[in-house]
């Protein structure tokens, strides 16, 4: 089988919540970069893979998608029999849950976190202290609710490490290089999971290559 050619920047978290996952699987892919700074991802040529022009894509023969989520879903369902199993045999209400609570109460404060703070400096720019202090209040009522959660189970959908938990990893990294990384470390359950996830070899190997900015200062 020719290799998946996953389209994007290699620091790009949403490039690493598919790369995360293309390694739980076991697959073989090649990262092929599109230069955000010289407008490639808005160049015909990128415009074919995703009309919307924004990484990543994933080009799979005949087949290319783009979206994140919906790349994963792709993956962990055609590539169920590969690698690690990342959606249960029986529907999983569970897994449905918390895969709409990443997509809709993490990852929309993650993620604003994760460019003022490490982002934007690594361009030579400065946070914005009132967007981050908004979403590090938001993401911290959030983790609270994991926190009791994850005092239940041992995964977001349970027992089993799932596709919940790797949707989650990329932005869980990113955030950890922050000087908010006390958000996860500061709730024990929450801190558990996530150094549980992160010292999977899967995601060892997707962060490998990533060059890192200099460990956070105390918030």
């Amino acid at each position: 089988m020719a290799p998946l050619k996953l389209y994007g920047l290699p620091l790009s978290p949403n490039v690493v919540r598919v790369a995360t996952v293309l390694n739980e699987k076991g697959l073989e892919f090649e990262v092929v970069p599109v230069d955000l700074t010289t407008g490639a991802h808005k160049q015909p040529e990128f415009l074919a893979l995703n009309p919307f022009g924004q990484i990543p894509a994933l080009e799979d023969g005949d087949e290319v998608l783009y979206e994140s989520r919906a790349i994963n879903r792709y993956i962990a369902t055609k590539y169920k029999s590969d690698g690690a199993d990342l959606l249960p045999t029986i529907p999983s209400a569970k897994l449905e849950v918390w895969l709409e609570v990443e997509s809709h109460h993490f990852y929309p404060n993650a993620s604003p976190l994760v460019y003022h703070l490490l982002v934007k400096p690594m361009m030579g720019g400065a946070p914005d202290p009132l967007v981050v202090d908004k979403h590090a209040h938001q993401l911290a009522k959030v983790l609270d609710i994991y926190e009791d959660h994850l005092a239940k189970n041992k995964y977001l959908a349970g027992d089993e490490f799932t596709l919940a938990d790797a949707n989650h990893m990329s932005y869980l990294f990113y955030l950890s290089k922050t000087p908010k990384a006390g958000l996860v470390a500061e709730r024990p359950h929450v801190k558990a999971w996530w150094e549980d996830i992160a010292a999977r070899p899967a995601f060892k190997k997707t962060v490998a290559g990533i060059p890192l900015p200099p460990p956070p200062s105390a918030a």
